[in-house]
């Protein structure tokens, strides 16, 4: 763990829900980075259940988080000023109209990295491409797939443990990656 706020706001938050026995999951940027692919992000993302949510709001707003706005899954923590944007298990990654992928549940999807539970490689790309396909603008989400594939030097064999719906995606990433520049050469 760095000292950045982002990193500093990861830690009390995750803290909180191991203390408070909540099960999550670290993803977005912070899990890119977890597996690899260095780069900058300003809000940290957590898969939780609905109740998880619901337990953690009732022991920790006021005490260092507070809702965006009323009823909202987002917080903020007050002392580093970092949005914390909760995924819920079960949801529709992306456009939210289902093709089959879901966010999990997050007990069983984790990695530990320094006593930090973050979304496993194979289910990260999965909920990247899942977004980055259904809702063209996000094309972060692809962009840290690629990168992935990269820095993870994964095969195209790596695909088959992905969603049906998301592996041609992956394969034409993939292919991508094996591409050279010929300038650079």
């Amino acid at each position: 763990m760095g000292t950045a706020d982002v990193q500093i706001a990861l830690a009390r938050v995750t803290g909180r829900l191991d203390e408070l026995g909540i099960p999550y999951a670290v993803c977005g940027g912070l899990a890119v980075n977890a597996h690899g692919y260095a780069r900058t992000t300003t809000d940290v993302d957590l898969l939780i259940t609905a109740e998880g949510l619901r337990r953690f709001k009732d022991a920790s707003l006021g005490l260092g988080w507070l809702e965006r706005f009323a009823g909202s899954r987002g917080v903020r923590d007050t002392d580093r000023r970092v949005p914390i944007d909760f995924l819920l298990a079960g949801g529709i990654p992306g456009d939210g109209k289902p093709h089959g992928v879901v966010f999990p549940d997050p007990v069983g999807v984790t990695i530990e990295k320094a006593g930090t539970r973050f979304l496993a490689l194979a289910k990260l790309i999965e909920l990247k491409l899942a977004s980055g396909v259904s809702l063209p603008h996000r094309l972060q989400d692809l962009a840290d797939v690629a990168k992935l594939i990269e820095v993870n030097a994964l095969g195209e064999h790596f695909g088959y443990q992905l969603h049906p719906w998301v592996r041609p995606k992956y394969a034409e990433l993939w292919r991508n990656a094996q591409a050279r520049d010929p300038q650079a050469e």
